[in-house]
């Protein structure tokens, strides 16, 4: 794991101990950025700033940065009322992308606290399949059945269970290919 993923890491399990999550907007941009912030603030010097850059990955090209701001103004209003707005939402602002780096595990974080807030629920993330995660995410654009079917299936109403959530953010660095240095 790079240095800069273990501080990274390490901030987000103490976003949790701190109870600073709490003082995070919940499913607002100003939330994501917060987020974002504390997760890399010194680590990056874009920490919780919105790009001015376009950007890809894989052939996909994120929302171009000329209206990123104009999006996420649109992203923002959207309902989130039940579990298939809330993911719609989520695949939303995934496609955004409004960070240079850093967006999945921050929007992970963004989206289990709006299922906190408005079902009482998280995704038991330690039990969600990295690839089967990542391929239904990179299909979501299209259609979002199968994310929400697979994170549906893990979720919990275990919302203050401090292991279930550091493994989720424990998952959550997997996803994006970092492993503790035991595992490499």
């Amino acid at each position: 794991m790079k240095n800069i993923d273990k501080k990274s890491l390490a901030n987000a399990y103490q976003l949790f101990e701190t109870a600073e999550i709490d003082k995070i907007e919940i499913g607002t941009t100003k939330g994501l950025q917060q987020i974002h912030l504390y997760l890399f603030g010194g680590l990056y010097d874009f920490a919780g700033k919105l790009r001015t850059k376009n950007i890809s990955k894989g052939g996909f090209r994120f929302a171009t940065a000329l209206y990123l701001q104009e999006i996420l103004v649109k992203i923002e209003q959207m309902p989130e009322n039940d579990f298939e707005q809330i993911i719609a939402k989520y695949v939303e602002m995934n496609i955004a992308h409004p960070f240079m780096e850093g967006n999945g595990r921050t929007m992970r974080i963004w989206l289990d606290m709006i299922l906190k807030k408005r079902l009482k629920k998280v995704v038991n993330w330690q039990f969600v399949s990295k690839e089967l995660y990542l391929q239904a995410m990179e299909r979501s654009p299209i259609n979002d059945l199968e994310l929400r079917t697979l994170l549906f299936a893990n979720l919990t109403d275990e919302i203050d269970n401090r292991e279930i959530i550091f493994k989720g953010i424990e998952q959550s660095y997997y996803y994006e290919g970092y492993q503790k240095e035991n595992e490499e």
